[in-house]
């Protein structure tokens, strides 16, 4: 067993306080701190505007301190206006200005509120908004996938069981790195920012309720610790780990793996297979490529089909699932076919479906 780093890892999940957020797919206009921005500089407009508007007819005001108004105290009273403060140590007391407070200064004033009020309304809005998707996500998300890891292994595997129907809802990406987390929520996946080793975090992507859980982390020690917590929380969910060193994956499986992928090992059969035979390492490409060419599937056995021999087959077998053991299309102890059987074929890849074109507006639109 080789697994480097291990306490190391298992201190620091103990020791350290890992914060996580959900993060959702979702469209944004403009960016936060732009739309701040804007404000801001909107609130300054409204300012300067109101100040210059005091500052020309400063004769018609009185400060109490001097009796005569300078610029400064034009913006002084320009902002204690705005505010709302008024603390009445300048005041308007010719027409003129009188009449530019009731039908420039007052419009100007509510118009300063807006900004800053309509800031801290949007901001509370979206606050709301926000918590209200997440639980509606929350009690909607059932039978999904969690992808651990959204590295090239992570990716790889969702697009692939994505070549099958999944749709990019019933995803949830959990990643340490925020911006991984960013990127896989831009592509339309929900997405979990924390350690995937702590029952906290693969709680927050409602692991409990996932039908597949895919492992695919950087490091083998992460992989068993990921995996035994996500067997702790789900015990019906089908998992599939991958594992750098061949002599880790037995390990992977005691920890409650269902398939156990060493990724370098693989790899390299198919350099080697390759090197043999091109033309069989492009087929073999093909086949673990889903949706292209040909196909690697599992099916059911069909009533039609029970009784009958592997060879009678449409489709061509290549193997038989038969309870919890694989049989080869050759094993003489398959004989005739079961009505409980499972069955491991190579068949045409059938042509995706068209997205609706609704879905393929709103593909196009920006996602965060």
């Amino acid at each position: 067993m080789k697994l480097p780093g291990h306490d190391a890892i298992a201190r620091q999940a103990d020791e350290h306080l890992v914060t996580h957020r959900v993060k959702l797919p979702r469209r944004v206009v403009e960016r936060p701190l732009r739309q701040v921005g804007k404000r801001l500089l909107m609130a300054m407009f409204v300012l300067g505007l109101t100040i210059l508007i005091v500052y020309v007819d400063r004769d018609g005001y009185h400060d109490n301190a001097n009796g005569t108004i300078d610029f400064l105290d034009a913006s002084y009273y320009a902002t204690v206006t705005l505010s709302t403060t008024g603390y009445g140590d300048i005041v308007p007391h010719s027409d003129s200005a009188r009449m530019a407070n009731i039908f420039l200064i007052t419009p100007l004033r509510v118009l300063f509120l807006i900004i800053l009020v309509g800031t801290t309304l949007e901001v509370l809005t979206e606050r709301t908004r926000e918590e209200w998707r997440l639980s509606r996500w929350r009690s909607n998300l059932r039978d999904h996938t969690v992808v651990v890891g959204f590295g090239t292994k992570g990716r790889s595997a969702i697009q692939t069981v994505q070549a099958t129907g999944l749709k990019p809802e019933q995803v949830v990406i959990v990643d340490p790195s925020s911006k991984v987390v960013d990127a896989a929520t831009a592509e339309g996946y929900a997405g979990v920012v924390g350690d995937a080793t702590r029952s906290d975090v693969l709680l927050r992507a409602e692991v409990q309720k996932a039908r597949r859980i895919i492992v695919a982390t950087q490091r083998d020690d992460t992989a068993v610790l990921v995996t035994l917590t996500a067997r702790q929380l789900n015990r019906q969910a089908k998992i599939v780990a991958a594992v750098r060193e061949e002599e880790n994956a037995p390990l992977l499986r005691q920890s409650g793996a269902d398939a156990v992928i060493t990724s370098a090992s693989a790899a390299g059969r198919l350099l080697g297979l390759s090197v043999l035979s091109p033309s069989a390492g492009v087929v073999m490409e093909d086949l673990i490529q889903q949706g292209s060419g040909l196909d690697l599937v599992e099916r059911p056995v069909i009533k039609a089909e029970v009784g009958r021999g592997v060879r009678e087959m449409k489709d061509l077998v290549v193997s038989v699932v038969r309870g919890h053991r694989l049989l080869a299309y050759d094993d003489p102890a398959i004989g005739e076919l079961q009505l409980t059987d499972r069955l491991i074929t190579i068949v045409r890849a059938s042509p995706a479906p068209e997205p609706p074109a609704a879905d393929v507006r709103r593909a196009a639109r920006p996602l965060d």
